[in-house]
């Protein structure tokens, strides 16, 4: 199963039409492509024929009567994601490929009002908005958050369509970042971001050398239903939430070394991982409802899926954890079993791994899986079976 994100995020066939074209690489929605060579478009100059749509306020004056207001950056659990995971671009995406950039804005305003179907992480963000309503009804005066923005390469001629989109699925995403063709980078610093997902692999290795949690997003053919009340996050553990020191030994002295290697520093934390902190900040808002009596009904819950071993490998992880003040609800030490069936049962809204075979294996079982291009397994691919600590 191949899981590369052109073919996959962005190389399905139109859901719409099964007889159509899969769609290659380019930069509808998160691809630089020729947006960087146009500074201008002319709105004239489209030769639209169609009336935008007249949104509804009523919607959102509701959510302001009821209290909601918008978080801090600094007090939000900030989630950036881009319009080509939250959302499905595939025959938008063929347009741009055969007609180019001014086609494309063309159609996209033409059919501003057919709003777009739902895409890998869109599940994962109706979760979160589960949760701040939650939130919303034991804290209603807090900012401590999930905090939505949609990130996108595209030109603002798109956002009308966006918001119709957002708007038809129910959706409150009210922070927008339409950067034209520009890196998202340093808007992502500026929202403080806890958590980036794309599909563009090349911007969340920007984003993770700029010490930002990131991910590549791919859609599955089959995904598998999840829940509506409870946000679930599933993490793989080295070169996830811990370093890719284990993987390292593993890599240069094979299993028996890697097995002696954390026998000898078993009392030696682990160092950090990319995605450490956004556990933390999952942690954080468990943590609230826990103060309230809802531990035990608590709507997140966080999982630890690693092929280490437990007697062997598995406690200087959870020493690890502990020392950091963290923890996962469930912890799951596989010895090298296949994570996809295990998942299947957990049936995460994210799956987060350094490693594409493991990817891909979630994949297969219908869960929606993220992929953390961090560490040496970058350098050296899994190949197959591995009963080792990673």
């Amino acid at each position: 199963m191949n899981l590369d994100p052109v073919q996959v995020m962005k190389g399905q066939s139109n859901p719409k039409d099964p007889t159509a074209a899969p769609v290659t690489a380019s930069s509808n929605g998160d691809g630089k492509g020729a947006w960087e060579e146009k500074e201008e478009f002319d709105q004239d100059h489209l030769g639209l024929t169609t009336k935008p749509l007249l949104v509804s306020c009523q919607r959102r004056a509701r959510k302001v009567e009821g209290g909601i207001f918008f978080p801090k950056p600094e007090n939000a659990v900030t989630i950036a994601v881009s319009s080509r995971v939250l959302f499905r671009t595939e025959t938008e995406q063929k347009v741009y490929e055969q007609k180019g950039v001014e086609e494309y804005l063309r159609y996209q305003v033409e059919h501003e009002n057919e709003p777009f179907a739902p895409g890998p992480a869109f599940s994962f963000v109706k979760a979160l908005e589960a949760v701040n309503a939650r939130l919303r009804e034991l804290y209603p005066e807090s900012e401590e958050l999930f905090d939505i923005v949609l990130v996108t390469y595209n030109h603002a001629h798109v956002g009308v369509r966006l918001i119709n989109t957002i708007n038809h699925h129910n959706l409150f995403i009210e922070r927008f970042c339409m950067t034209g063709g520009s890196s998202p980078i340093g808007y992502l610093k500026a929202w403080q971001t806890n958590l980036y997902l794309s599909a563009d692999a090349e911007k969340v290795r920007e984003a993770l050398s700029e010490g930002i949690a990131a991910a590549t997003m791919f859609m599955s053919n089959k995904l598998t239903e999840v829940s509506q009340t409870q946000l679930r996050v599933a993490f793989d553990g080295d070169a996830v939430l811990f370093s890719d020191e284990s993987e390292r030994i593993f890599k240069a002295q094979g299993l028996d070394g890697f097995f002696q290697h954390e026998r000898d520093n078993e009392d030696i934390l682990l160092d950090r991982g990319p995605l450490k902190d956004f556990l933390a900040s999952l942690g954080k808002l468990q943590k609230k409802f826990y103060a309230k009596g809802h531990r035990l009904d608590c709507p997140i819950r966080t999982y630890l899926v690693t092929a280490r071993s437990a007697a062997s490998s598995g406690i200087r992880a959870l020493k690890t954890l502990r020392a950091w003040g963290l923890e996962t609800d469930e912890a799951l030490f596989l010895a090298g079993a296949p994570k996809g069936p295990m998942l299947e049962k957990i049936r995460p809204h994210i799956y987060f791994d350094d490693q594409m075979f493991h990817v891909e294996g979630a994949a297969e079982m219908g869960t929606v899986a993220a992929h953390v291009p961090y560490g040496i397994a970058q350098k050296h691919p899994h190949k197959k079976s591995l009963n080792t600590g990673k």
